[in-house]
């Protein structure tokens, strides 16, 4: 069946979050793409939590199996002659690299792109890393915590009287991953068009800094000077809004904009709130935003998330419920569009996986293929692909090359 990226040859020198994931929304949307791991140790975030049965094998990180589904998976040293030799081999018929390593790695390999265009006239490489390729800071390493540090975020991110923080998982890393993406698929087009090569070089902090929040509070202080402090879990006279516990969790409640106002008093069944002189205007609410909380908590703890949730509703207000990863795979929502996917892996089973973001109907998904185990296809690659023998892949493997 044909896919919207069918036809398209990536090839994918990838590790951890970032560059996986960009190679991630390329295979799933059809491309082939030929995931290439260092032999024997194989992509680092296999040995990263969460494990399928809690057991520590590089074959059942969770995270591992999410961000390779739909690839193929081969071996091959690069840091030897032989390696790299065979690499170019493979590198004649793709369309697209992509590599998340330091930029001094791949000059260092001899892998630089110049050098790589030279073989393949027209490639276009992706290179994913923490500062980008050129600029003062670009051999430094950083972590989730760095980019939420510099890049405007974590300023932003707290109580007012605490110390900043970040958000959890990896957000900086999957957003750069879906930058790299969608650039990657702009370049190959472009060098369809013009048989032109490119060179795409994404800033893992330049991503942090560039989506509409980052560019927001820094256009603010290009325009006024100001700085936005932090505003925790729920603002002061924009009320209500944030978290709030309930009968049986916690909601969601979106109050801030104005107009918001005579219906949250109607949603309450308190609608005298609206005349009540403390609460009439945005600087009253703020003045006096513990007298609101010591009507609205009561009767929120007194209402279940589903009665709150659909009362709001009927009010034309935003309010969610909070839900826990289980209810989230139970929401109705999810399953009447067939989000989640059941995938059947060869070490851990069947398991429950996000499905792809968005749908083409016209060029329907396929059934999901599993990560690849370390080196499952070398045979497939390298003997039916490149013409090697059994016997020189037993080679290759004795002397560490596979």
């Amino acid at each position: 069946m044909q896919q919207a990226l069918t036809d398209l040859t990536v090839l994918d020198l990838t590790h951890y979050v970032a560059g996986p994931y960009c190679t991630k929304l390329l295979a799933d949307y059809g491309a082939e793409v030929i995931k290439i791991e260092k032999p024997g140790d194989g992509d680092g975030a296999r040995r990263l939590s969460p494990f399928h049965g809690d057991d520590p094998h590089p074959e059942k990180s969770g995270l591992f199996l999410h961000l390779n589904t739909n690839k193929k998976g081969i071996t091959l040293n690069l840091k030897t002659a032989t390696g790299t030799r065979i690499f170019g081999e493979l590198l004649k018929d793709a369309d697209i690299l992509v590599e998340n390593f330091s930029p001094r790695v791949m000059p260092g390999l001899g892998l630089d792109y110049d050098a790589l265009d030279s073989t393949n006239p027209g490639l276009v490489m992706t290179s994913i890393s923490n500062f980008g390729q050129t600029g003062p800071y670009r051999d430094y390493v950083a972590t989730e915590l760095v980019s939420f540090a510099m890049g405007v975020h974590m300023y932003n991110e707290g109580e007012p009287d605490r110390e900043p923080l970040r958000f959890p998982g990896y957000k900086s890393q999957y957003l750069a991953g879906t930058h790299a993406a969608a650039v990657t698929m702009g370049a190959y087009f472009g060098s369809k068009a013009t048989g032109v090569g490119q060179h795409v070089d994404v800033s893992i902090m330049e991503c942090m800094v560039a989506p509409p929040e980052g560019a927001a509070v820094l256009m603010g202080y290009a325009f006024s000077g100001t700085q936005a402090g932090r505003q925790g879990a729920r603002r002061e006279g924009a009320f209500p809004w944030g978290v709030y516990p309930c009968k049986d969790g916690h909601i969601f409640v979106y109050g801030i904009v104005g107009f918001f106002w005579p219906r949250i008093a109607a949603w309450m069944g308190m609608p005298e709130l609206v005349e009540d002189e403390r609460f009439a205007t945005p600087e009253a609410r703020r003045e006096h935003h513990g007298d609101f909380d010591a009507l609205f908590l009561p009767w929120l703890l007194a209402h279940t998330r589903d009665e709150l949730f659909h009362s709001a509703q009927a009010q034309r207000l935003p309010v969610t419920p909070v839900y826990a990863i289980d209810e989230v795979l139970k929401d109705t929502q999810f399953n009447a569009r067939d989000f989640f996917q059941e995938i059947e892996h060869p070490v851990i089973g069947r398991a429950t996986y996000p499905g792809l973001p968005f749908k083409l109907p016209e060029t329907p998904t396929i059934p999901q293929k599993p990560a690849p185990l370390l080196g499952e296809h070398n045979y497939e690659v390298y003997c039916e692909r490149l013409g090697y023998s059994r016997q020189d892949l037993v080679r290759l493997r004795e002397m560490n090359i596979i």
